[in-house]
């Protein structure tokens, strides 16, 4: 056993974090959440009963069925955001109609806390896009490739002037030049 091999003596709880952070990096993780946890309140609060010294408060509504409807939806769409991420558009849009339904009928949305966390749960699943695979890079310095074969030094073909379209602009070609200290700051 070399003391180079890596992962069999890997703690448990940094497998399951790495495993945790693939899993939210491929859907729309924040989305649910801030769903489910503007949900939560819309549920609570007109079924709550708030003690200041003798005095109970009851913020009980004659709607409190309809907070309750309102805010298991919520947290439901929450979890379809998470685990069905294929209907995240509709759950964003459910959410968001929701929210807004909820400002009438249950204590102005959960006092504006339930309704704001919904509604940015909403947008949030409407704008996820998952993201695109990064292509391989190519090692120049591979066995049997010169730098060519890896794409350097190839001049990439001008674009074509078209009357009709406009014309694709290129991105700029950075600097690749290694200073002096080797890319590090004075501090480290």
């Amino acid at each position: 056993m070399s003391p180079e091999s890596t992962g069999q003596n890997e703690h448990y709880l940094r497998v399951f974090w790495r495993g945790f952070r693939t899993w939210r990096g491929n859907r729309p993780f924040w989305a649910g959440l801030f769903t489910m946890v503007g949900g939560l309140p819309i549920a609570y609060f007109p079924y709550a009963n708030m003690h200041l010294g003798n005095i109970t408060l009851a913020m009980s509504t004659t709607a409190g069925a309809g907070s309750l409807i309102i805010g298991v939806l919520l947290v439901t769409l929450g979890l379809t955001m998470w685990f069905h991420h294929i209907v995240r558009v509709f759950a964003g849009v459910a959410a968001i109609l929701l929210a807004l339904i909820s400002i009438p009928v249950a204590n102005i949305g959960g006092f504006l806390i339930g309704f704001l966390f919904s509604l940015l749960g909403g947008a949030l699943s409407i704008s996820w896009a998952p993201g695109e695979p990064k292509p391989d890079v190519v090692d120049a310095g591979a066995e049997g490739q010169t730098s060519e074969d890896a794409g350097f030094g190839t001049k990439e073909p001008e674009p074509e002037l078209q009357s009709t379209a406009a014309v694709p602009q290129q991105p700029e070609k950075c600097d690749t030049t290694v200073e002096a200290d080797g890319g590090r700051h004075r501090a480290g």
